[in-house]
């Protein structure tokens, strides 16, 4: 029953369950457990910010799993977590922010940093539509679920938007070691295992470079949140550092037509004490 005068809490429920990643909690604890369990940690990095695929966990998973490995140093302070990526399915100007309090995997609910939200509020649009069919942010938080043991969302799915207005949503944002971005996105999509790795390869060349200019739709689904990524690390003298990079072909599908995976790691540099 709600008070009066209270306001109900909007959830957002679940889409991928069952289809990207079980459905059933200690399922998908046990699958994201042993995805971690499987690649190594490191034990000497902060990162500031995360490039992790959205597909499912049976071809992209363990390359996912790379990039929030490194959170094992991180796991204590991050507290809000930046998570950008693409609509795949509403078509939406600019950037779209939810207007719900939390969203929902098997693992439980994860707070929306309102907060954090009403500082970027002239640069996005608020509509739950983009968001409500959308895979790409809802996969990745069962990782993050595991791994932190408290944190709010920003959750952001991108349309048609300019890269400069992702750059400054990501700098407004950026804070200090409470904040963590992880920008989702997949690679190519349906080539043959060949080409698919020559233009892999090249996309991850253009990453390392801050190339971000040279980044499309047919380098990378969430091309828009990756070049706005690094247009602000370039702006901080940051570069990304390679984690992982295959393909569907690699994992768990045929090599006629797949889809490449990358994951990579922006670090700040430590600061004395």
């Amino acid at each position: 029953m709600v008070e009066p005068g209270s306001r109900a809490t909007k959830i957002r429920p679940p889409a991928a369950a069952g289809l990207f990643y079980a459905g059933d909690p200690r399922r998908l604890q046990a699958t994201v457990s042993e995805l971690l369990g499987s690649v190594p940690r490191s034990t000497n990095v902060m990162p500031k910010a995360l490039i992790a695929p959205h597909a499912g966990y049976v071809y992209s998973g363990r390359v996912a799993a790379q990039a929030f490995a490194t959170l094992c140093e991180a796991e204590q302070s991050v507290k809000r977590v930046v998570l950008i990526g693409p609509a795949h399915f509403v078509p939406v100007r600019g950037i779209a922010a939810p207007t719900v309090d939390a969203f929902e995997t098997p693992l439980g609910r994860v707070p929306v940093d309102r907060d954090a939200l009403s500082a970027i509020f002239e640069l996005v649009v608020e509509t739950d539509a983009p968001h409500a069919p959308e895979h790409s942010l809802e996969v990745e938080l069962p990782f993050l679920q595991a791994l932190l043991p408290s944190f709010a969302v920003v959750p952001l799915a991108i349309g048609d938007a300019k890269v400069q207005d992702v750059a400054e949503v990501l700098r407004r944002l950026w804070g200090g070691p409470e904040t963590l971005i992880v920008v989702s996105s997949d690679l190519s999509h349906y080539h043959d295992y060949d080409t698919a790795r020559r233009i892999d390869a090249a996309t991850a060349a253009a990453i390392e470079r801050a190339e971000w200019e040279n980044l499309g739709p047919d380098q990378a689904c969430g091309f828009l949140a990756v070049a706005g990524l690094l247009a602000e690390t370039s702006r901080r003298r940051l570069a990304p550092q390679r984690l992982a990079l295959c393909n569907s072909g690699d994992t768990a599908g045929g090599r006629d037509r797949v889809v490449g995976y990358g994951a990579w790691m922006v670090a700040e540099p430590a600061v004395a004490a």
